[in-house]
């Protein structure tokens, strides 16, 4: 069997025959309607925001749009190009799910942009679900999606989130009514393992998990300011204190435009 028959059966109905012995095939319910699950992506976003988050879509077997400015390649923070589906000019309407992923440069330049923040918030105020992974609230914010809701984003800007209306969690993943937002880059697996079993059920993002052997074991505890210490989260803010500058100009001038004290 290979894989993508594999990733089928397993998330198909009743498993009948894979993993629960026994099942009769006339007790297998009629699928349900594929997700449609609309991916910005945006020249610098951090490729692993957009792919640990669309591996669980794709084993899913969701209706994915990777939807960009228009359908010129886009290039990732590690230099691989990821190629849209769809322009802003053809993306679906009425999508199950509007994602965002982070990048902080290309956060930065998609919150200065009308076109991103207009696409985005025209979107968002249609999605049963908005969402985000790292920098990608920044953006959520921008267009006004986030006021009101509570949200978190990568350690290092989430404090921004107030500027535009939003109550900032510190939590690796934080739900909100149908806002769905994560912490940095890694988080966007736990993310997408939490939105599946709101898509589907938790059996179902269970063993999307297990096949995806989702069990970390970092070799040091350094991924979060508290584990890492004051010295190691001082070099990374001292490293990233520009484009941190100028995301919270962006999000103070977004937080103007919507009215936020």
């Amino acid at each position: 069997m290979d894989r993508r028959v594999f990733n089928t059966s397993l998330l198909a109905g009743s498993l009948a025959g894979l993993l629960l012995p026994g099942a009769r095939a006339a007790e297998t319910p009629r699928p349900a309607a594929k997700p449609v699950i609309g991916l910005l992506v945006y020249p610098g976003m951090i490729l692993l925001d957009l792919t640990g988050p669309l591996t669980v879509f794709n084993i899913m077997q969701a209706d994915i749009h990777l939807i960009g400015a228009s359908m010129a390649p886009v290039m990732t923070d590690v230099g691989i190009p990821v190629t849209p589906t769809h322009s802003f000019e053809t993306a679906a309407t009425g999508l199950d799910v509007l994602f965002v992923p982070g990048g902080l440069k290309g956060t930065v330049d998609g919150m200065n942009d009308p076109r991103t923040i207009d696409f985005v918030a025209r979107r968002g105020e249609t999605a049963r679900f908005v969402t985000s992974v790292c920098t990608g609230a920044l953006l959520l914010g921008a267009a006004g999606l986030l006021k009101g809701y509570k949200a978190t984003s990568h350690w290092y800007v989430r404090d921004l989130l107030p500027l535009m209306g939003a109550t900032m969690i510190a939590d690796r993943v934080v739900s909100d009514r149908n806002r769905i937002t994560a912490g940095g880059v890694t988080a966007g697996i736990d993310f997408g393992l939490a939105l599946a079993a709101q898509l589907t059920d938790e059996d179902t993002a269970r063993r999307i998990q297990l096949l995806i052997e989702y069990d970390p074991q970092p070799p040091f505890a350094a991924g979060s300011p508290e584990r890492a210490g004051p010295e190691a989260t001082q070099a990374v803010l001292t490293q990233r204190g520009p484009l941190i500058r100028l995301a919270e100009q962006a999000a103070r001038a977004a937080g103007a435009r919507s009215g936020v004290p």
